[in-house]
């Protein structure tokens, strides 16, 4: 039996993910249960390091705050001693161990996180695709190892699953996000419908943002159909990283039923696909 203590963080690390990442809290418990801890970790980890820009006022804070992560990561990759009595750091240093993953991962999911600190938005999509790709690809590449997923089709479905998954998460907080004085739409995209950064606040603004919505939402469309072009021949173990998919799908045909407008109320209250998500991962597939 796995000492008390064992148990609590556990359940620390879950409550964490179940409630700064819900979405992908519904996949990681349906990971096998010999894995799912390495699974959350990871996605607590993520938690913590996405809502950095959000917990700070002053972006030389952010900058701090990131830097402590990248020098955990490196204690642990270096063998040396990592700061005591956090559950995360803890949780997040055993399962690299355990699992063996590759620090190129982190280091990538690090520094695209440093653009979080940056009020600019990104010059075109192909620059949002890469920040895509460095936040959430990566760690989808992290948790197909902890799967044991480590194949070159697993990899190549999840890196399609991990730009959709994020694209798709930046559409549902594009007002969110602007409220916060932070843009990710892509700037050609907002300058050819004649919209400044602010503009997108503005609900008389609603058919042209809708325009530049539904392009980043084609764009994550193309990730969801080239990453199902593997449903068959990934590793069957990968499917807990590749379920997003599910969940992604979902949120772009509610979004496209709605004309791509975010300042439609049902845009905010459009609820994960949880019976599908359940079916899929009965069936194997995503």
């Amino acid at each position: 039996m796995p000492p008390a203590e064992d148990n609590v963080s556990e359940d620390y690390i879950s409550a964490l993910v179940r409630d700064g990442d819900h979405d992908r809290f519904l996949t990681a418990v349906l990971a096998p249960e010999a894995v799912r801890a390495g699974v959350m970790a990871l996605y607590a980890f993520n938690t913590e390091v996405a809502k950095v820009r959000e917990s700070v006022s002053e972006t030389l804070i952010g900058q701090m705050k990131l830097q402590w992560w990248r020098d955990v990561v490196s204690a642990v990759y270096e063998n040396t001693p990592v700061p005591q009595g956090n559950p995360v750091v803890e949780a997040l240093a055993a399962t690299i161990r355990t699992y063996s993953l590759t620090r190129a991962y982190f280091d990538a999911l690090l520094e695209a996180r440093a653009q979080d600190m940056s009020d600019e938005a990104p010059s075109d999509v192909d620059a949002l695709e890469r920040y895509a790709e460095g936040t959430s690809a990566s760690l989808t590449f992290l948790v197909l190892e902890v799967l044991g997923a480590r194949d070159e089709v697993s990899h190549a479905a999840g890196r399609h699953v991990g730009i959709a998954w994020a694209l798709t998460g930046m559409l549902r907080a594009v007002l969110f996000h602007a409220r916060a004085n932070r843009f990710l739409l892509p700037q050609d995209l907002m300058a050819a419908e004649s919209l400044t950064a602010h503009d997108v606040q503005e609900r008389a603004n609603a058919a042209k943002v809708a325009a530049v919505i539904a392009q980043i939402a084609a764009r994550a469309r193309m990730h969801l159909d080239a990453a199902r072009k593997y449903r068959g021949k990934a590793n069957a173990k990968a499917l807990p990283a590749l379920l997003p998919a599910t969940l992604a799908d979902r949120y772009l045909v509610g979004l496209a039923k709605r004309r791509f407008d975010v300042f439609d109320p049902r845009h905010v209250m459009q609820r994960p696909a949880a019976l599908r998500l359940m079916w899929n991962a009965w069936r194997g597939t995503f």
